[in-house]
């Protein structure tokens, strides 16, 4: 190909249609690589512009190069549409390039290129079987990246899957139904999904501003990719809004990740998780959540498990959530306890059960200075009913013969025969349901039940604290919170419930307010802790 001088190339000018029925795959990878091997002789980075139109890109994914930035005339301006009908065994990425496909490292690595201001439109893709590759950006080892102004959406996996990405920016990415071929056991599918760790301990990434809805699996998760290399610090998500994903925002392996003023919202099983669930099996440690609203989300609001510690908890607000505000877990039940976890100045309430429940190890933890009211909210009995007065839609029950409380059946299971769906809230007549997975119409996992079959809602736990500690602690600082119940109806059985599930160590509790909880102060079940 025949290049003039400078460092702005017109698409249309070189072989791409953009009228949205040539295959423009093809045109884009020659002129890709055209100014990759200018950019390999002079240093000198080049620019991609693709004016207004839809371009189709079919069969083949297009292999990027160091130095060369895409830049689209906005979203909806320029569109990127892929599809792989001539060949279904291709996962056909917008742009991407790999360690194992083509031998990304951090001394053959992407520097100094720019996504931006285009759609990516990945609905098009169809295979037999997931594929972890069938994302819209999928590069690896970049420097000096910038991914902004995008708007990518039902890829097959993963919409934004870039790993390793060193003095990068994204910023202004939105990601929605992505990872829609992914079942929730499969690699990636999310919004945007991060590998971790290729750059060393210092991996300097912004992710900002950026809004992930409907993704398989997170909206957006940082992964260490593998467990003997060095979590990394430096990462920062921030002003970002999470929705509707299975979880909101995951770290699975960063070294003091800051997360601040994000909004995580309808998650379906967390809105912020620190666990080992991902490749390495290493989980986050030593980060800061801080100015977060987490609220509605369908389990838990703040899940942090399977991690040394050192997380600080300071300044959200955890409401409404199905489940747990916070929980402290350990899904491998690692027997070494979690340190130093700090919940600070939280704003925590109307979740269905506990406030805060610690359900794994914690040594040296501290939970000050928070304000927990109100919690408890899933304190309806059990319940069935048949006939006249009950019906369903594919998102709700409904029964005008009942009177349930406001919430009262937040977070249960709703059975009708062998169908079955999550209650997200309620009204004194209907039940408003969780989708079956993000991005769904229907909340049923068997199809909408006929009018006036029978349900069944299960009883409510009996004692729904505002702060349980249900497995061992030691060294804990609880002090200068205040649990209470202000509801005229009042749901949050106890301020403290200590159960037997211990034992606990030494504890520095001091100037709590336990006053005001529907059945006692205090509830204390394990003789050391008394």
């Amino acid at each position: 190909m025949s290049l003039a001088g400078g460092t702005v190339y017109n698409a249309r000018e070189h072989g791409l249609r953009g009228d949205g029925v040539t295959n423009d795959q093809p045109a884009l990878q020659a002129l890709v690589d055209a100014l990759g091997d200018a950019y390999v002789a002079d240093g000198q980075p080049r620019v991609v512009h693709c004016p207004p139109g839809t371009y189709s890109i079919r069969d083949a994914g297009t292999v990027w190069r160091s130095g060369i930035s895409l830049i689209g005339a906005g979203i909806g301006a320029t569109r990127f549409v892929l599809s792989n009908e001539g060949n279904r065994v291709d996962p056909t990425p917008l742009a991407y390039f790999t360690t194992v496909q083509h031998g990304a490292s951090r001394d053959n690595c992407i520097t100094d290129a720019t996504f931006a201001s285009f759609e990516i439109d990945g609905s098009g893709v169809k295979l037999a079987r997931y594929d972890y590759l069938a994302k819209g950006l999928g590069l690896q080892y970049v420097q000096r990246g910038r991914f902004r102004d995008l708007y990518i959406h039902d890829t097959a996996a993963t919409g934004l899957g870039c790993d390793f990405l060193q003095d990068t920016m994204v910023e202004a990415v939105h990601v929605l139904r992505c990872g829609r071929l992914d079942t929730g056991q499969q690699m990636g599918g999310a919004g945007i999904g991060i590998g971790i760790g290729g750059w060393g301990e210092s991996e300097r990434l912004t992710v900002a501003n950026c809004t992930a809805v409907g993704n398989g699996t997170n909206g957006i998760f940082l992964e260490l990719q593998k467990p003997d290399w060095v979590p990394p610090r430096g990462i920062r998500i921030v002003g970002c809004h999470v929705e509707d994903n299975r979880f909101g925002i995951s770290d699975w392996g960063a070294e003091g990740l800051i997360v601040s003023a994000c909004t995580m919202i309808g998650n379906h099983e967390a809105g912020f998780d620190v666990s080992a669930q991902g490749t390495s099996g290493v989980a986050g440690r030593g980060g800061i959540v801080a100015d977060c609203v987490i609220d509605a989300n369908i389990i838990d609001g703040m899940s942090i498990g399977n991690t040394p510690g050192r997380y600080v908890v300071r300044g959200n607000r955890i409401s409404r959530n199905g489940r747990y505000g916070y929980c402290e877990h350990n899904l491998a039940r690692n027997p070494i306890p979690g340190r130093e976890v700090v919940l600070d100045g939280n704003e925590i309430w109307e979740n269905g059960l506990d406030g805060i429940r610690i359900d794994a190890g914690l040594t040296d933890g501290a939970i000050v200075n928070n304000r927990i009211r109100d919690n408890g909210r899933r304190s309806a009995g059990a319940d069935s009913a048949a006939g006249e007065t009950v019906s369903y839609t594919p998102t709700s029950v409904r029964d005008t013969g009942a009177d349930w409380p406001v919430d009262g059946h937040r977070g249960k299971v709703v059975r009708i025969g062998h169908r079955t769906a999550v209650v997200a809230t309620n009204t004194r007549t209907e039940l408003l349901l969780a989708p079956v997975r993000p991005g769904a119409t229907t909340a049923w996992t068997g199809g909408t039940p006929p009018a006036g079959e029978r349900y069944e809602l299960p009883d409510a736990p009996i004692r729904r604290a505002g702060i349980t500690l249900a497995s061992t602690t030691s060294d804990l600082t609880l002090r200068h919170n205040r649990v209470w119940d202000s509801q005229e109806r009042k749901t949050q059985t106890h301020g403290l419930l200590v159960t037997g599930e211990g034992p606990h160590g030494s504890a520095d509790i001091q100037d709590n307010d336990f006053a005001c909880n529907a059945v006692a102060a205090t509830r204390i079940e394990t003789p050391e802790f008394a």
